[in-house]
Parts: C-alpha cells; sequence; structure tokens
C-alpha cells in the first residue's frame, strides 16, 4: 500500500470518528433542548436537600422546565413552600402521604388548608393509598379517611392531585367515583397499575405519571401499562430521590444510587421506546399535558 493511500485512509478513519463525536454531542444537545417537566419528586427529602439548589439548577440546565416537589408529613410542608418560594421552576405540593398518616397532629388538616390559602401556586400531594408490604403496620382505614378528606379539599380548591396507590386500585376507583369526577386532575403517581383499570379512572380525570419504577417490570408488561394510557393523560416524572432508572444520565454528588429530577430524560428515553414514538414527540406531549394539569388559577405556570 502507498503512503498516500494509506494517508488517505488514516485521514477518513480521524474524520469518521470526529463526524461521529460531533453527532453523538449534537443529539445530546438536541435532547436537552426539549422542554421536560418532572411531575413528581421530593427534593426536600433529607437524603438529598442540601443538594437541592445543585439538583435544580441541573435540572434547568438540562431542560426541565418546572419541577413538581410533593410534602409527604407536615414536618416537610414548610421545606417545600421554602424552595418553591425561592425557585420559580419548583411548584409546590401539599399532602399527607398514606404511610405517614399515624404520626400526624391533631390539627394536621386545618394546618394543610391554611397552606394552600396562603400559598394559590400549590398543587395538593402526596396523597393516596397503600396495601402494599411497604405500608406493614398502617391501618387502611385511617389511610381511606385522611385520603377521602385530602382529594375533597383537592375538589374544593380546584387543584389537581397527586396520588400515590399501591394493591389498593379497586379502593381507589371506589372512593374516587364517590368524590368525583375531578375537572382540575388527579395524577395517579408512578403508575404501574392493571391497564383494565385506565378508561374508569380517565373518565373521572386522571393523568398518569410514569417514573424509573416502571422499569423492573418486563417490557411487555410496561408496554401494555403505558399503551392503554391515552396520549393526551401521559405525564413523566423522578420520584426522586428514588426510583433511579436503568439508564441514568445524571448522579447525585456523593451518593450514585440516589436519583435526581434531570433524570426524567431517562424517563423519557423509555417510555418513548415502549410507545415506539420519537422521544421529541412525547417530551412535546408531556410537557403540555403537565403545563395543561399545573396551570390552574393561581399557578405559577402560564397555559401554553
Amino acid at each position: 500500500m502507498s503512503k498516500m493511500k494509506e494517508l488517505d485512509i488514516k485521514t477518513f478513519c480521524i474524520s469518521l470518528a470526529v463526524f461521529s463525536i460531533i453527532s453523538s454531542e449534537t443529539n445530546y444537545m438536541k435532547s436537552m433542548a426539549m422542554k421536560l417537566f418532572d411531575a413528581h419528586c421530593h427534593l426536600q427529602d433529607q437524603r438529598i436537600v442540601d443538594k437541592a439548589p445543585q439538583l435544580i439548577a441541573t435540572a434547568n440546565g438540562a431542560g426541565v422546565v418546572y419541577i413538581a416537589v410533593n410534602g409527604i408529613t407536615e414536618k416537610d410542608w414548610h421545606l417545600v413552600k421554602e424552595m418553591s418560594d425561592e425557585y420559580c421552576s419548583v411548584i409546590p405540593n401539599f399532602g399527607l402521604h398514606p404511610w405517614f398518616v399515624e404520626g400526624k397532629s391533631p390539627s394536621w388538616f386545618s394546618t394543610l388548608k391554611e397552606l394552600f390559602e396562603a400559598n394559590p401556586s400549590a398543587a395538593v400531594g402526596e396523597i393516596g393509598l397503600d396495601k402494599s408490604p411497604l405500608a406493614k403496620g398502617v391501618d387502611f382505614s385511617d389511610q381511606v379517611e385522611v385520603f377521602k378528606k385530602q382529594l375533597q379539599l383537592a375538589k374544593e380548591i380546584k387543584r389537581p392531585a397527586s396520588v400515590h396507590c399501591l394493591d389498593a386500585f379497586p379502593e381507589l376507583l371506589r372512593i374516587m367515583k364517590d368524590i368525583g369526577p375531578f375537572p382540575s386532575g388527579v395524577i395517579l403517581h408512578s403508575f404501574q397499575g392493571s391497564p383494565e383499570v385506565v378508561p374508569e379512572l380517565t373518565k373521572l380525570g386522571s393523568y398518569f405519571s410514569f417514573s424509573g419504577h416502571l422499569m423492573p417490570l418486563e417490557e411487555d408488561e410496561a408496554k401494555k401499562i403505558v399503551k392503554a394510557v391515552p396520549l393526551d393523560r401521559i405525564l413523566l416524572e423522578t420520584d426522586s430521590p428514588d426510583a433511579l432508572p436503568k439508564n441514568p444520565i445524571f448522579f447525585v454528588p456523593g451518593n450514585a444510587t440516589l436519583n435526581q429530577p434531570a433524570n426524567v430524560h431517562s424517563v423519557l428515553i423509555y417510555v418513548a421506546s415502549l410507545l415506539e414514538m420519537s422521544k421529541e414527540e412525547l417530551a412535546h406531549i408531556s410537557y403540555k399535558n403537565a403545563v395543561r394539569i399545573f396551570s390552574f388559577e393561581g399557578s405559577k405556570i402560564p397555559l401554553e
């Protein structure tokens, strides 16, 4: 082989490698340019609250325009409020999670109502029902009583409610039928329910939010769940600091096992693959859906 020919081959290989790098970086930058909405997370969680400013900046820089931060007990509602007051991208949510109903104070509900009166930009959540082993020892009748109060309140003040439901969909449906429908919307967060419950929940005003919790399921099962949901009711979330995706793009400094809002990109990629659509299309759809449900009167978000 002549030196000239060998030089041409080397030049071609180098050019190809450079093109591949540029193409990869261009695709990455395009994905970062998409508007995304983390519809449910917990930046006030003690495992990451000290890193919240950094994680919010990372998410915003990655195209995550809004982050719905959900309180779970009376003890963390003030942290959610403070975070919302400081960051325009943080959408506050206040609620009493089913795991913590037994620790509530006698004044929990009046405190919650006062929070909503003082914070018109706040949604309701995280609330819900749980009959799984994760809620072992928590009286289910107490869960039901607390859930009903909060769901009724969400309807009365015309705010969306972010709902946790594990192994309790028959009870959830019965309560939602009694209190609903919900014109302001109900978000079934980290939804992994049966495809069969989707039509009835949709009629009542539900949206279905997917997170990294979907990834451990068999792909066929996950695909059936996702494809059962109407496109105009799909949301994406991280449930940070939990539900670290199998394909994380971002890691929490100092703890690679924890999740953060910027990883909604990973959820987007996975759910788009299940739906057999481009991530750009799903990003547009899910962002539009999230803006619709979170742009209630008093919200930080203008309806686009």
